[in-house]
């Protein structure tokens, strides 16, 4: 799986209310328009509570 630039992932889980779980952040991202390459992405960074946008950065980068 190709990486998604990690500043558009950023732009489509803008407005997130944080602290937050990944479905909430898969849920997010596809209410405001995310391809399915992000939301893929964002399905396979670990099931956990991330407190901010770093934390899902840090994750993303990782998967």
């Amino acid at each position: 799986m190709s990486q998604p630039n990690p500043i558009q992932m950023q732009k489509y889980l803008s407005g997130v209310d944080y602290p937050c779980s990944r479905d909430d952040l898969v849920r997010h991202a596809r209410d405001q328009g995310a391809d399915d390459e992000v939301l893929d992405h964002l399905r396979n960074i670990p099931d956990r509570t991330y407190d901010g946008p770093n934390a899902v950065s840090a994750e993303f980068s990782r998967s």
